[in-house]
């Protein structure tokens, strides 16, 4: 019985004892990464090539930009200086009514803007962009994501005919970057932090995934139906995941009839923004000819004729300077990721 006690006495013992006392655990070495294959090397360092080139043009037009703006301001400054009193107040007054005429332009833009996003909002195609893998990627990944996001938002709110967009699975750090972008919280989109598949369980039926696994080729848009772009920069390490992910939900998926009018020089795999970009346009133009030529970038197809670009409308003041300051945020977004979208 002594000995019995003295055991009991020990494990109570031993259960008494504080948690800041824990037995001594050896961690687990982390596992080891693969090198990379030889092709995969080479399309790294090709890919190091393409960013620095971008990142070079990049400065030059910087540069470029501002001795240009320094020109123009020492031009004004020696009109002024030359000109009589009566000269200068009149040149003065000339560029304030100007400067007023372009700002009420631009105040008349975003209105119409406004009214084309309010109404699609209610009529619209449905396109939901699925940001349900953040917890598959890094921080620096969600970020370039989210560059995305406010691209193809951008990218809808020009269009003469926008979709209804919505964003999916918003939670953790996806929220919390999306929310830093100025200007998120008066977004024309639908922000939900449950997954489409609860958000419209009611329209399961609808629900159409967008992947280039897919062997179901998508020749139209129908109004009723909900297409979902797979938002994951993956870097090719989540082969198929959105196409499994439709299957264990049960829901349809199609892909773009890419192959039919060009021939890709590598994957179809396009990047979220491209994908949305594609779809926008198609709903403008109902041709998919001219929604693939008109974005899939050069580098990305071969054997093919461009399309004309000099048949489409200019853009306007405010979404000029808008298209340049988004395609300055593609450089380091664009080519480096890879969506599950078609």
């Amino acid at each position: 019985m002594a000995a019995a006690t003295e055991n009991g006495d020990t494990i109570l013992d031993n259960q008494l004892k504080p948690d800041s006392e824990p037995a001594p655990v050896n961690p687990s070495p982390p596992p080891e990464e693969k090198p990379l294959s030889k092709n995969a090397q080479k399309k790294q360092l090709k890919q190091q090539r393409y960013e620095a080139k971008k990142a070079e043009k990049k400065a030059q037009e910087k540069e470029h930009k501002r001795k240009e703006g320094e020109r123009k301001h020492k031009e004004w400054e020696e009109t002024l200086a030359n000109a009589t009193e009566e000269e200068r107040l009149k040149l003065i007054e000339s560029r304030r009514s100007l400067r007023k005429e372009r700002m009420e332009k631009r105040s008349e833009e975003k209105e119409k803007k406004m009214e084309r996003l309010t109404r699609a909002k209610e009529i619209g195609q449905n396109i939901v962009i699925d940001v349900d893998f953040a917890h598959l990627m890094s921080e620096s990944e969600i970020s370039s994501l989210v560059q995305q996001i406010m691209y193809c938002y951008a990218v809808n709110g020009r269009s003469s005919t926008p979709c209804h967009l919505w964003l999916t699975g918003v939670q953790g750090e996806m929220s919390t970057q999306l929310d830093r972008l100025p200007g998120f919280d008066k977004w024309f989109i639908e922000k939900e932090s449950r997954c489409y598949s609860e958000a419209m369980a009611d329209r399961k039926e609808n629900l159409v995934y967008l992947t280039a696994d897919s062997e179901t080729v998508l020749e139209d848009l129908d109004p009723k139906d909900i297409y979902i772009i797979g938002g994951l920069v993956d870097r090719n390490r989540f082969k198929g995941i959105t196409m499994n992910k439709a299957q264990e939900q049960g829901i349809r998926t199609a892909k773009f009839p890419i192959g039919e009018y060009m021939k890709m020089s590598s994957s179809q795999v396009l990047t979220v923004n491209q994908v949305l970009e594609i779809l926008v346009k198609f709903l403008e133009t109902r041709d998919w000819k001219t929604s693939f030529f008109t974005v899939i970038p050069q580098r990305k197809r071969s054997g093919t004729d461009p399309v004309d670009c000099s048949k489409q409308e200019p853009l306007s003041e405010e979404h000029q300077e808008e298209h340049e300051l988004l395609e300055r945020k593609k450089v380091c977004v664009e080519a480096p990721l890879e969506s599950g979208g078609s």
